[in-house]
């Protein structure tokens, strides 16, 4: 399939519209498409939110400045398809249960997307694995996040796992030191190294 293809197919894909009209916020289907031949940063995140299903691009939220903060990037870096491909475990954002808390992946995007959209970014030097959802399915494993970022010396340099850079996860942060003085330092001059920044 060539690229052009699988972008569109992607972008009109509407596998999950009666799993989103039965959810609290009953919206349709919008998958966030941000990526293309050539990129050399892997973005796995977890899915979009209610503010980048309205926006159509990812991470236009404090968690996308968190973000780029933790990498050392620019917007102009950060949203360039050339150089960082954004593709999260779900291309839509999935809705809000009833206590409003954001409901996880489908697992049939994951399944459905995931391996043709990388046979497509076969230059990636780097795969940041943001949250649970992205670590469980490229590392496996039933590990929790703090674990798994903590053992992200396992997987450097290629594979580096985060947490998800939520504004809520300050208490988190605040409680492992390590990840700024220890990780962030070495993330910081991997995306440089890579992307000759």
């Amino acid at each position: 399939m060539s690229f052009q293809a699988l972008t569109s197919d992607l972008a009109g894909c509407t596998i999950c519209a009666e799993r989103f009209a039965a959810t609290e916020t009953g919206h349709a289907p919008r998958p966030v498409v941000w990526f293309a031949p050539g990129a050399r940063v892997l973005i796995a995140g977890q899915a979009p939110g209610m503010k980048v299903h309205l926006s159509g691009k990812p991470f236009t939220d404090p968690s996308g400045d968190r973000l780029r903060d933790w990498m050392g990037v620019g917007e102009d870096v950060f949203y360039d398809k050339s150089q960082v491909a954004i593709v999260p475990m779900g291309f839509c954002f999935p809705g809000y249960n009833a206590k409003g808390s954001d409901l996880p992946p489908p697992k049939i995007c994951a399944e459905t997307w995931r391996a043709r959209v990388l046979a497509h970014l076969p230059d990636v030097s780097l795969t940041l694995l943001v949250g649970g959802y992205a670590q469980g399915w490229h590392l496996g494993g039933k590990r929790g996040v703090t674990e798994t970022v903590a053992g992200w010396r396992d997987h450097a340099p290629d594979v580096i796992p985060l947490p998800h850079p939520s504004w809520r996860n300050t208490g988190w942060m605040k409680k492992n030191p390590w990840f700024e003085a220890e990780l962030l330092p070495v993330l910081r001059a991997r995306v440089a190294e890579i992307l000759a920044i």
